[in-house]
């Protein structure tokens, strides 16, 4: 007689497995946005999710592995793809242009005091310094796709190619000018999401 799980029972020990990563996620996202990174403890990570710290360790290797295990799941959710094929198909370069900035603002303010832990932490941390390379790697990847679109539209000033372009959103769009402009400045995102399109379609389009 075979002892080998039922489909079922494979399919409730993966959805199991999910949520438990996810609790783990979760809560290493919130005690490091919230204490920071060094203060928190696997043991407090272990207990917020309601898991064995042995878990943890499983899940993302530690404290280490688990600020780019969240940044990895982030940068591959659904939605991402989805911007990305509406930024391909894009026919107006002023909507697409108002569409990646707005797509950066919504990215920014969803994690925004977890991001400002990696960028303080990446100096003296390497798994830290991973989850911002992976981060900004998933960024230039979307601002490739609409440089690449408003090149095929036309839309790029005389002299401006696509890696130069990149190169420019990045410079406008990167989690450092939203602090710059939020947390320095004190505007607010609505304030610094217009600053920011009405910059780039000077530097953009001339």
């Amino acid at each position: 007689m075979s002892t080998a799980p039922s489909g079922n029972a494979r399919s409730r020990r993966a959805e199991y497995a999910a949520a438990t990563r996810q609790a783990i996620y979760d809560a290493a996202r919130e005690l490091f946005s919230r204490k920071g990174f060094f203060t928190v403890t696997v043991e407090e990570i272990a207990a917020a999710a309601r898991v064995a710290p042995a878990t943890v360790y499983t899940v993302g290797g530690g404290k280490q592995g688990l600020l780019k295990l969240i940044i990895e799941a982030r940068t591959t959710a659904p939605d991402v793809a989805d911007i990305h094929a509406h930024l391909a198909a894009a026919t107006d370069a002023g909507d697409l242009l108002r569409d990646i900035v707005n797509a950066t603002r919504v990215r920014f303010e969803r994690s925004r005091d977890l991001m400002r832990v990696i960028a303080d932490t990446a100096p003296h941390d390497p798994g830290a310094a991973d989850a911002l390379k992976t981060a900004e790697a998933s960024l230039r990847d979307g601002l490739a796709v609409a440089a690449g679109r408003l090149s095929e539209l036309g839309s790029l000033r005389a002299g401006l190619g696509v890696q130069e372009a990149i190169d420019v959103l990045f410079f406008y769009l990167n989690n450092d000018a939203y602090f710059t402009l939020t947390d320095h400045n004190g505007w607010s995102l609505d304030r610094a999401e217009g600053w920011l399109r009405e910059s780039l379609h000077t530097a953009l389009f001339g």
